[in-house]
């Protein structure tokens, strides 16, 4: 059982060496998108929020 475990911990450490991994600019550059993209759909939930709680207060009660 013992060797099953290092024999998977070598073959895992052989496959992050073929991994391709991103710059640093393309990490940074894709981080910026999701925080962007969060932002944006936060921002339209929120205004959604905002207008369906008026309307549903304006003409259902």
């Amino acid at each position: 059982m013992f060797s099953k475990f290092i024999s998977y911990i070598q073959e895992s450490r052989q496959e992050l060496k073929r991994v391709n991994w991103p710059s640093r600019n393309e990490t940074i550059n894709l981080t910026l998108v999701v925080i962007g993209m969060s932002v944006g759909i936060a921002a339209f939930l929120g205004l959604s929020d905002f207008l369906f709680r008026y309307l549903f207060g304006k003409f259902l009660i």
